[in-house]
């Protein structure tokens, strides 16, 4: 009996660690199709007799991202919607500028983990475990620095040097998503009602629909 329940737990194991990232692909490559009709988890594959050097390629990452917004900062993202060769390989990249005192602001991605670098200046960072601790994990980093954040848990980078900042980051997913916590809450559509985020937030209408209002 104990080595069955043994066997068992082990198969649970290694089946939450088959699930914990894409699916492996079956085959050296899946080019997406972006014209196919057909809808599944991920995109269609292109015949591989089609395949192209631009398929497994993109440019322009040397390009600085134009960071003046709100915030101050610019994602540019290569995932397989920019790259079609990325289709079922489990990764995806991105570059990230900050003007001074930019931030990324806190953000999740529900289907990747994160693994960031710094390739100029100097970053404060940090993720928030889930409930209930709550608990901060936050690093300055400077040039050559890396930093790991979890799959699904709010982070967030800030400039915290006088010059701009780039950052590189690889993700394990080809379409890791994004969450930015402000819009979703403050600018999803419709609304969230008002009485419902004033009660989360432990603040009054007024306040909520102030801030629903930049978003």
């Amino acid at each position: 009996m104990a080595t069955h329940i043994f066997f068992l737990g082990l198969l649970a194991l290694c089946f939450t660690i088959a699930i914990a990232t894409d699916n492996s692909p079956l085959q050296d490559f899946c080019i997406a199709d972006s014209t196919s009709p057909v809808i599944l988890n991920g995109l269609a594959c292109k015949d591989p007799k089609l395949a192209q050097a631009n398929d497994f390629s993109f440019s322009g990452l040397h390009i600085a991202g134009n960071t003046s917004n709100a915030v101050g900062s610019r994602v540019t993202p290569v995932t397989v919607a920019q790259l079609s060769g990325l289709n079922t390989l489990g990764i995806s990249f991105a570059r990230v500028d900050y003007a001074p005192g930019g931030i990324n602001p806190p953000h999740l991605h529900p289907r990747a983990s994160e693994i960031l670098t710094v390739l100029k200046g100097c970053l404060e960072v940090g993720f928030v475990t889930s409930n209930p601790d709550n608990r901060l994990i936050t690093k300055v980093l400077q040039k050559g620095d890396v930093f790991v954040f979890p799959v699904g848990l709010i982070h967030f980078q800030r400039n915290a040097g006088q010059h701009n900042a780039v950052a590189l980051a690889a993700l394990s997913s080809q379409n890791p998503g994004v969450i930015t916590i402000a819009n979703a809450v403050f600018g999803s559509n419709p609304a969230i009602s008002s009485d419902i985020l004033a009660k989360a937030f432990q603040t009054d209408n007024k306040i909520v629909n102030d801030i629903q209002s930049k978003f």
